[in-house]
């Protein structure tokens, strides 16, 4: 029992020197000073984020995906400084430590390469921005209003509400159609009318209807002009622009609006016949 306790453990102390109330106070002292420095980098760096993200919501010309991945970004950051700080009080130098992380991370970074190349992508998202928070998308077949952009994924809610997640590398390897990135959009119809209508007065009733909405822009000029003769109609190609926020709504209301204006001019609005002959044999 004497020879274990004399045994020298760690910095020429034996298992005796180590058992003493003194030690043991002052390595208690330390793991709770330990715990302390890690609780203020968490607060520090939940603090950091939050001052980040409304910095970029108090001005409306800065993009606040960026700034929520710069404030993650900062949060993680102050979180590693107040570990690296716990280890070089105990005394573990932090420089083989970075080494020791650095091949570890290697190795987990060969074993993680569909979750990397998500993070990558989620930088390049980041800051080319091809969508962002609220922005109305199409990516990778998946249509609805951008909810969130993280490091491995984007959320978006789909017209009928529901949640869908696309990983990042999904998202920049594939086509983006966003339909929020300019403040108009071009609505188009086709309106067919009977041979027999008179076609100057279906034009200018489909015209003033569609031009009497307030959504309807006149600049640049609508276009209304015969692009087609059918088999049992004369089609029109209505062109008219709106505000993006309007279009689905605009281009909804039209189609009736339209088809009750023609009807109310006598217009005759074709639909597809086929006429049965029964011959007798």
């Amino acid at each position: 029992m004497d020879d274990l306790l004399n045994t020298e453990i760690m910095g020429g102390k034996t298992l005796s020197d180590l058992l003493t109330l003194e030690f043991l106070a002052s390595a208690a002292g330390s793991v709770l000073a330990a715990f302390a420095i890690i609780l203020v980098g968490f607060i520090v760096g939940g603090w950091a984020r939050r001052r980040l993200v409304r910095l970029g919501e108090s001005y409306e010309h800065l993009d606040i995906t960026l700034f929520n991945f710069l404030g993650n970004v900062a949060r993680y950051i102050v979180i590693v400084f107040a570990f690296l700080f716990v280890l070089n009080t105990f005394g573990i130098q932090t420089t083989s430590f970075v080494a020791v992380i650095g091949a570890a991370g290697l190795a987990i970074g060969l074993a993680l390469q569909g979750t990397l190349s998500n993070v990558a992508a989620g930088v390049m998202i980041v800051f080319f921005r091809p969508v962002k928070m609220g922005d109305f998308v199409e990516v990778n077949g998946q249509m609805g209003t951008v909810k969130d952009v993280t490091l491995n994924f984007i959320e978006i809610a789909s017209p009928a509400n529901v949640q869908i997640i696309i990983p990042n590398s999904e998202v920049w390897g594939n086509t983006i159609i966003n339909y929020s990135s300019y403040d108009t959009r071009r609505a188009e119809w086709t309106f067919g009318v009977g041979y027999g209508a008179n076609l100057k007065t279906a034009e200018e009733t489909i015209r003033n209807t569609i031009m009497a909405d307030p959504r309807a822009k006149s600049d640049p000029e609508p276009f209304i002009q015969v692009n087609n003769l059918g088999d049992s109609s004369v089609d029109f190609l209505v062109r008219v622009w709106c505000d993006s926020g309007d279009y689905f709504a605009f281009q909804a209301d039209m189609k009736r609006q339209v088809k009750e204006a023609l009807d109310t001019a006598g217009i005759d609005i074709p639909f597809p016949t086929r006429t049965v002959v029964q011959v007798e044999g």
